[in-house]
């Protein structure tokens, strides 16, 4: 008899170290945890709560922590199924067109083209409708590449609208499992950025591809987001270029907490809150970033989770002006964050639950790709087991893609 886990996490950690041949002892020796803890981690018994332990599982076991997250064919619904769908025209535009050939492709006015631009942003920064992302881009990819390589007057602004599309390219591949892909996304822009020579842009696709492979080391992020705040020193007296320099000092953040260094992550939170109170509005603007201190708060809750600091979390929440933020994409993050704070608390899960539904009501495909949000859903389901977990529960737990059945079954 086997307990199976109402969770992906443990079946693919179980698989994955069976392919590998390695036993518990050895792989929870080299990812830096306990035999035990790992063990709970197989069977379910214990949810995957912070990156810092999904990739030093993957660096143990030498795959990419994008392998612990299932195909959509592989979960008891598949949230991601539309959007999966639409991942071989994405990657068929990602290797296409190369910067500087015509791509031969019919070619609207560029009015036509940029009101598409705005709607990819909206579509990306917006709701993170992936699905609707994949269908749109990759036709839109290959005007402005044509705009580019036929009108010399609209090359500026074709580079900007192709980092837009790649960039669109980088999340919707990163959240719904397009392994490799992203990374290749954010190179791309940064090409464009490099042709287009604007600071602001060199910028930002930096923080793209820290956000793209950060996963794979976070030292490396953290050195590329420092290496680039330094390139941008000159230029500080640009509002686009602070912005930036803002969102940068946020993956540094990051990549700092993944590595427990909670002294290093608070001191760049702290910079990017000195940055944040420079702009003259609450929100910047610059690149769908909504860089702020609305977005600042959200970057601490994150944080605040990797680092296992629990309630507090959605307690120091309340004072983030969350809804300044013109994204609702990055309004459910938000809320994401706060609904697993709370789900840690025995006394507020049910409040936890509430609030992550509010999160799904925003951009349910975000919250439906999200591996910790899962792993959250699947714990506190065992915990109320099941039957006594309530509708929203058990919904949310469906539409998550997470096994309803968590009882024993045979071999």
């Amino acid at each position: 008899m086997i307990e199976i886990p109402p969770n992906e996490i443990g079946h693919r950690l179980r698989e994955i170290r069976a392919w590998r041949g390695q036993s518990l002892e050895v792989t929870a020796g080299l990812a830096g945890i306990s035999y035990g803890y790992l063990g709970k981690l197989e069977r379910g018994e214990k949810p995957l709560e912070n990156r810092h332990t999904l990739e030093a599982l993957a660096r143990a076991l030498r795959v990419s922590p994008e392998e612990f997250s299932p195909a959509p064919w592989q979960m008891s619904s598949a949230p991601g199924e539309a959007a999966h769908g639409g991942l071989v025209a994405v990657e068929n535009a990602l290797d296409a067109y190369e910067l500087g050939e015509d791509p031969e492709c019919e070619m609207r006015e560029w009015p036509l083209i940029a009101a598409d631009l705005v709607r990819l942003g909206e579509l990306s920064q917006g709701t993170s409708d992936y699905a609707a992302q994949a269908a749109l881009m990759p036709g839109l990819l290959g005007e402005l590449h044509a705009v580019y390589a036929r009108v010399p007057d609209r090359r500026q602004d074709a580079l900007r609208g192709m980092i837009r599309c790649y960039s669109s390219a980088m999340w919707t591949t990163k959240r719904i499992g397009g392994r490799g892909l992203p990374l290749l996304a954010s190179r791309a822009a940064q090409a464009c950025a490099e042709m287009l020579g604007a600071p602001a842009w060199k910028g930002f696709t930096a923080w793209l591809r820290g956000d793209a492979a950060g996963g794979l080391s976070r030292p490396e992020q953290y050195r590329r987001a420092m290496r680039c705040v330094d390139e941008l020193g000159p230029h500080m007296d640009d509002l686009e270029v602070v912005q930036v320099a803002g969102m940068l000092h946020l993956s540094a953040a990051l990549a700092c907490a993944v590595q427990a260094d909670r002294d290093t992550a608070t001191t760049h939170l702290d910079e990017a809150t000195a940055i944040a109170n420079r702009l003259d509005t609450e929100v910047g603007t610059f690149g769908r970033l909504w860089f702020g201190r609305p977005n600042v708060g959200v970057w601490r809750a994150t944080i605040g989770n990797e680092l296992g600091d629990g309630v507090p979390v959605a307690e120091q929440a309340r004072s983030v002006n969350v809804a300044a933020l013109p994204s609702t994409s990055r309004q459910a993050e938000f809320y994401m964050e706060v609904g697993r704070a709370l789900l840690t608390d025995t006394h507020r899960r049910d409040e936890g639950i509430h609030v992550l539904l509010h999160a799904e009501s925003l951009a349910p495909q975000r919250v439906h790709a999200d591996v910790f949000t899962r792993e959250a859903v699947a714990d506190h389901l065992r915990a109320a087991r099941r039957d006594a977990g309530g509708r929203d529960l058990r919904g949310l737990a469906w539409r998550l893609g997470i096994a309803p059945e968590s009882g024993p079954r045979s071999n």
